[in-house]
C-alpha cells in the first residue's frame, strides 16, 4: 500500500488503523476511527524513500548528516543506537542523525491486526526486531536489539514519538510524571530564550528573562523551538499523554520506567528556518528513552549521569536488549492528570 507516496503496511481493528512505512520504519499513523484523526506529525514537506536521498538531487532536504533521516521522517521514529547527531568522522562514515534505525529498509510481515518488522544495522553491528498489534483502542509493541559484535557497547535507545496537526494546536494539553526536569543545555537552540540548562520543577519552564512559561499547553507564541529533558518518577510505569480538546482525543504512550527513564519534550512553532523547515513546521516531540539529550555519542558517554541517573544502556557482546510499551488513542472531554502511567 501507499502512504503519501511512501511504501507502506498497515494494521487495523475496529478502533484504530496504524501505518508502518517500510523504510525508516517510522510509525506515521495511529487514526481513531471514532474520533477521525491521526495524532501523529505528517511534516508539512513532501516526504521520499531516505534510500533515494542525494544532496545533489534533493536539496530541499538540506546537505546535512540530518538531510536523509527528514526527507523520509513522520509520527514515531526509532533512535538507535544514537540520539542526537554522528560526529563528523561518523557522518563522513555514513551514519545519520539519530542512527540507521530511522533510515534503513525494514522487512514486514503482516496480518490483519498484527505485524513483524527487523531490520540490519550494519555501520552500528546491530539488528533489530518489532513486533506491533491493534488491541481495542491501544497499540501493543514489543521489540528487541541485538549486539552482533563481540564488544560491550553503550547505546542510545530513543522512541521518537512526534505529534502534528491537526490534533496538536494552541490548545493541546500534556501530561506527564516528572521527577527532576532540566532546560537544554546549549543556548543557541532557541536563540537563548530559554535559561540554558536550568534545572526546574515541571510544568514551570525557566526563560532567561525571569519569565516562566506553563508547558502543559502547546503555545501558540511565533516563533518559538524549545528542548527539555525530564527524569520520570520511581515507578513501576511511566508515560504521557496528550489531549486535543477540538478533537476529544487523547493519545498517550506507557512502557516500563526501568526501560526508558527519561523523556524530551520538544516544542517547534515555525521556528527552523533551514531546508526543510522553512519556518513552517509545528510538532512536538515527546521523545521516551535511556537517553535525556539529543547529543553526539561522544558527548553521551562522556556526561555519563544525570541527576544520578545512567544516560546510556550496555548491550553486551553478543547480547540482546528488550522492551514492551504502548499506544492508546481514544475520546475524552479533558485530561486526567495521571491517565497514561496507571
Amino acid at each position: 500500500m501507499s502512504f503519501h507516496g511512501r511504501e507502506a503496511v498497515s494494521i487495523e481493528n475496529n478502533q484504530l488503523h496504524v501505518t508502518v512505512l517500510v523504510e525508516g520504519g517510522h510509525v506515521a499513523e495511529i487514526f481513531h476511527k471514532k474520533q477521525g484523526v491521526n495524532p501523529l506529525w505528517i511534516p508539512p514537506w513532501g516526504t521520499g524513500e531516505p534510500s533515494k536521498y542525494n544532496p545533489v538531487m534533493y536539496p530541499e532536504y538540506g546537505g546535512d548528516a540530518e538531510s536523509k533521516l527528514l526527507m523520509g521522517i513522520m509520527g514515531h521514529n526509532l533512535c538507535l543506537d544514537m540520539f542526537g547527531p554522528p560526529s563528523a568522522e561518523e557522518a563522513a562514515a555514513g551514519l545519520t542523525t539519530h542512527g540507521e534505525g530511522s533510515v534503513v529498509r525494514y522487512e514486514i510481515h503482516a496480518a490483519t491486526d498484527k505485524l513483524e518488522m527487523s531490520a540490519a544495522l550494519p555501520l552500528a553491528g546491530l539488528s533489530f526486531k518489532r513486533a506491533i498489534s491493534v488491541d481495542g483502542e491501544s497499540v501493543i509493541f514489543n521489540e528487541a536489539v541485538f549486539n552482533m559484535t563481540a564488544l560491550d557497547r553503550p547505546i542510545a535507545w530513543t522512541q521518537h514519538v512526534t505529534l502534528g496537526p491537526p490534533f496538536l494546536n494552541s490548545k493541546t494539553e500534556f501530561t506527564f510524571p516528572a521527577a527532576k526536569s532540566r532546560t537544554v543545555e546549549c543556548a543557541d537552540f532557541d536563540g537563548g530564550v530559554m535559561a540554558a540548562a536550568a534545572d526546574f520543577e515541571w510544568p514551570n519552564l525557566p526563560l532567561a528573562n525571569g519569565k516562566c512559561v506553563d508547558l502543559r499547553t502547546f503555545c501558540d507564541e511565533e516563533p518559538f523551538s524549545r528542548f527539555t529533558t525530564h527524569l520520570m518518577e520511581q515507578s513501576q510505569t511511566a508515560g504521557f499523554a496528550a489531549f486535543s480538546p477540538e478533537h476529544e482525543t487523547v493519545i498517550g504512550y506507557q512502557w516500563r520506567r526501568d526501560d526508558f527513564p527519561w523523556l524530551g519534550l520538544w516544542q517547534e512553532n515555525r521556528k527552523r528556518s533551514q531546508a526543510p523547515w522553512n519556518n513552517k513546521a509545528v510538532t512536538c516531540g515527546l521523545e521516551f528513552g535511556v537517553s535525556p539529550y539529543a547529543e553526539t555519542r561522544r558527548e553521551m558517554i562522556s556526561r555519563p549521569f544525570l541527576f544520578g541517573a545512567p544516560v546510556y544502556r550496555w548491550l553486551p557482546a553478543h547480547g540482546s536488549a528488550h522492551a514492551s510499551y504502548q499506544a492508546f488513542v481514544h475520546s475524552a472531554t479533558k485530561l486526567s492528570g495521571h491517565e497514561a502511567w496507571q
